[in-house]
């Protein structure tokens, strides 16, 4: 990480870097730890946020690699980390594409290194709410067929974006890429109406200066005139669990696990 010292200001966390410390990474900073440290040590089982939104990716995207889903564009991508996108698509569709985004330079330095010998992934820096410079970046056209079906993934990105920022429109504009066929995955935080959940709002939104939860209903919307298939907008914990000695569909949630939800949704 040396390397990237001189660009990356060390004095101000970063969403990527927080995340990657929460699920047990070592890509990060101490202004970074801070923050999860908070989470870890303040509210107890907050974690739980972290881990259950990637089990419930890497199920999306097992998923949606059975059903012949070929092409995937990850939209605020976060570090590398066990079981990435594309790894899990290919274990299913040995030929799967993806192409990552995010807005941080160490997800840049990290997922070129990584994918340095791999010519059907990519990963590019850009910013999530500029979705027509994403869309005519010399990677995703060369990259992806959009005469074909595409999956676009919004993992835990969205709530970072404030409602001026429009973050339904940010969809849309994707949405009217796809060809029918394809499929849009968000996963989202939730608002809970308790304690819980203002003192984690409040927590990102002064390190961050940005971000608000949403309701279900606010979250469905965000999938406009797609159709959104079972089990519906779910705690990502719930939606299409393995079968384990607990299995997540029958037992009582932790508040924690309820705070994100998920839902996959299919253009007709």
């Amino acid at each position: 990480m040396s390397d990237l010292n001189h660009v990356i200001d060390q004095s101000k966390p970063s969403i990527a870097r927080v995340y990657d410390y929460l699920l047990g990474g070592k890509d990060n900073f101490a202004v970074d730890r801070a923050i999860g440290d908070h989470f870890k040590n303040n509210l107890p089982g907050s974690v739980a946020i972290a881990a259950g939104n990637r089990q419930a990716l890497i199920r999306a995207v097992r998923d949606l690699a059975r059903d012949g889903v070929r092409q995937f564009v990850d939209l605020g991508s976060g570090l590398p980390t066990a079981d990435n996108v594309h790894q899990v698509a290919r274990r299913h569709t040995p030929d799967a594409k993806v192409v990552y985004v995010d807005n941080d330079p160490i997800v840049l330095a990290h997922g070129r290194a990584l994918l340095a010998t791999d010519t059907k992934t990519t990963v590019f820096q850009a910013d999530l709410r500029d979705p027509r410079t994403i869309r005519e970046q010399r990677e995703v056209v060369e990259m992806i067929d959009f005469d074909e079906p595409v999956a676009v993934i919004f993992s835990a990105i969205l709530h970072h974006l404030n409602d001026d920022e429009d973050p339904a429109a940010v969809v849309r504009y994707w949405s009217e890429q796809l060809t029918a066929g394809s499929m849009v995955y968000i996963s989202h935080f939730r608002s809970g109406g308790n304690r819980e959940t203002a003192a984690a709002e409040e927590k990102l939104q002064s390190t961050f200066g940005r971000g608000r939860w949403r309701t279900d209903a606010e979250i469905e919307a965000l999938f406009g005139d797609l159709e959104v298939l079972e089990p519906g907008i779910v705690p990502c914990a719930s939606w299409r669990p393995d079968l384990t000695a607990v299995d997540a569909a029958e037992r009582e949630l932790t508040i924690w696990e309820q705070l994100i939800v998920t839902g996959l949704a299919r253009k007709v």
